[in-house]
């Protein structure tokens, strides 16, 4: 119950900010990203030593560049600027202490910019296409019809490891269960709001196949790190990364295809 409760409060304003959209969703979508960043470089500090104010300043600041019209230049830029900065830092540390940490600070940095804050980023500037709205819902809406699915298909019917050295609780009768919903709801949503299949159905078929697959993503990152949760935020589900390691895959995806490639 604990965690219907939390979930159902969480998706509430998840989808009452993007409905809304503008400075409402963008505020949802930077607080996300930074604590979902902040968890991301807690799991890589179990393994050594991070240093998060890199990072943190340019997941704070990614959404905002993207709201405010600036092309993808700009976080081309910032990133390779990140790079130098966080070896500047281990620089100083080395002079100052005798001890860095620039080639595993660099990498962590890094992959918590590419991994966390584009994806949240792809979803400020998704929102702001005049398609924005349905592209957005349908992700989230197809994206959590297969979580739901997944694990009640895989509790009751799952006898088919699907990845057992990472998540021993997935099953293939469940990841099936969960691409069908994710199609269902994807055709559903087309037939409502009158809008042509493909685009919808792509949607969910991605939602279906690649949500889970950014599940296990996240998985690995936790297993190597032997805890069961990034975070306590949640109640029942964890961090905020637990929740949305899904998302971020299909954002990225989404962004490739109906930013890059499509249009």
């Amino acid at each position: 119950m604990k965690r219907i409760i939390s979930g159902a409060i969480l998706g509430s304003i998840f989808l009452v900010s993007l409905f809304y959209g503008g400075n409402l969703w963008l505020a949802v979508v930077v607080f996300s990203s930074t604590v979902s960043l902040w968890e991301f470089y807690g799991i890589l500090a179990t393994k050594a030593h991070v240093s998060k104010g890199v990072g943190l300043f340019l997941g704070l600041i990614f959404p905002f560049i993207a709201h405010v019209g600036m092309s993808m230049s700009s976080f081309v830029v910032l990133l390779a600027i990140s790079a130098f900065l966080t070896l500047f830092i281990e620089i100083i540390r080395r002079q100052l202490t005798g001890k860095s940490y620039a080639i595993f600070n660099l990498g962590s940095t890094l992959s918590g910019i590419v991994y966390i804050a584009l994806p949240w980023t792809f979803l400020v500037i998704l929102r702001g296409q005049p398609w924005g709205l349905f592209l957005l819902l349908t992700l989230f809406f197809c994206t959590w019809s297969c979580d739901v699915f997944a694990f009640f298909i895989g509790l009751k019917w799952g006898k088919t490891h699907f990845c057992y050295e990472v998540s021993p609780k997935k099953s293939w009768e469940g990841f099936f269960g969960g691409l069908a919903a994710s199609l269902l709801c994807s055709g559903i949503l087309a037939f409502v709001w009158e809008f042509p299949p493909l685009p919808l159905l792509l949607l969910g078929l991605l939602c279906g196949t690649a949500g889970q697959l950014g599940d296990l993503a996240e998985s690995i990152l936790k297993r190597e790190a032997g805890i069961k949760d990034t975070g306590a935020l949640i109640p029942g589900h964890g961090g905020m990364l637990d929740r949305f390691d899904s998302i971020l895959l299909n954002a990225t995806l989404a962004f490739l295809i109906f930013e890059v490639i499509w249009l």
